[in-house]
């Protein structure tokens, strides 16, 4: 019962998040997931008015455990058989910009920026996997401050909008020199941040690029889980002192449940209903997750880090764009 009254608010903000990101205004201009609005509707509230106590353990429950069975049941929106659909060619793509673009991420967010381990390793998932989503599954694995967090989620949200609009008009204007519509979707699903986005980026161009551009990101959201399994070995290595015992690692086991879930879906015994009102669940459950995250989320420590996280996110910006068109094209030629 101590939860119950923070849960409600959570949902209550995440049900209002989910009707408006839905709001012609919304769907036809930026395109927001419910997940950006739910964190700005959440900051904004937690920021202006003080959280009664009643409500403080509804808010950390729905910040980590139901943020945990999201990620589990975000498995529902992949099966094995996508990585097989994306074939060779958008296989290779997916993989090299995944760690490509993780591995620039955090060498520029330190090198250049002086940005801490763990917003570096935020910035880097969010750009290189699957956007807020990637960044609410990597914050407790790296025991991120909740502020690094949601600027974190700040940049992919920016970058990803303007993805969003960016990669059509080029492709429209043929400056993306021989593409056609398979590749501009491999190229497009291997380099946008927030599905949403490349949902909107794709079957703007045609079918056959909308087709393509998401199954090639599912295919790099199935990835997370291999990512997370690395992080949490790599920072129980680092933070040890007398060497790792593999008892102590913090393995993230919601991230077994996840490839179970993908497993449970490749397999093809549930209704696509059902699945659908699954992922539907899971859209909320996450939803409820970045309300939480919000409100949890002190506005001034997010301008005590600056501007720098942005300017990182900037960079790894061009890489995605410029690094996934030559990608692109020097795997299709090879294959």
């Amino acid at each position: 019962m101590q939860y119950l009254g923070g849960i409600i608010f959570t949902s209550v903000l995440a049900l209002i998040s989910m009707f408006l990101s839905g709001l012609p205004i919304i769907k036809n201009t930026v395109n927001f997931s419910p997940l950006i609005i739910a964190i700005l509707i959440g900051v904004a509230i937690g920021n202006i008015f003080k959280m009664p106590d009643i409500l403080k353990p509804g808010i950390t429950f729905s910040l980590k455990r139901i943020l945990r069975l999201a990620i589990i049941l975000l498995g529902f929106r992949l099966t094995f058989q996508n990585v097989i659909d994306v074939g060779l060619e958008g296989l290779i793509v997916d993989s090299f910009m995944l760690i490509s673009t993780f591995i620039l991420g955090v060498w520029v967010s330190k090198r250049f920026f002086g940005l801490d381990d763990k917003m570096s390793y935020l910035i880097a998932s969010g750009s290189s996997i699957c956007g807020a989503s990637a960044v609410l599954a990597t914050a407790p694995i790296v025991k991120s401050e909740l502020h690094h967090a949601a600027m974190a989620v700040a940049t992919v949200t920016i970058f990803g909008t303007i993805s969003m609009f960016l990669y059509p008009v080029v492709y429209k204007a043929g400056l993306l020199l021989d593409f056609d519509d398979i590749r501009y979707g491999i190229f497009t699903g291997a380099t946008v941040h927030e599905v949403a986005q490349v949902v909107a980026a794709s079957f703007t161009i045609s079918e056959m690029a909308g087709n393509t551009a998401t199954i090639v990101k599912l295919t790099r959201v199935m990835m997370l889980a291999p990512l997370l399994l690395v992080l949490s070995f790599y920072f129980a290595m680092k933070h040890s002192t007398h060497g790792v015992n593999l008892r102590e690692i913090p393995i993230p086991w919601f991230v077994f449940g996840f490839i179970a879930v993908v497993g449970l879906n490749s397999l093809n015994i549930i209704p696509k209903d059902v699945v659908n009102i699954l992922n539907t669940i899971d859209t909320f459950l996450l939803t409820v997750a970045m309300v939480a995250m919000g409100l949890e989320t002190n506005i001034n420590k997010m301008k005590g880090v600056g501007m720098k996280p942005i300017f990182a996110a900037f960079i790894v910006f061009l890489y995605l764009f410029i690094g996934g068109i030559i990608v692109v094209k020097v795997v299709h030629s090879i294959l």
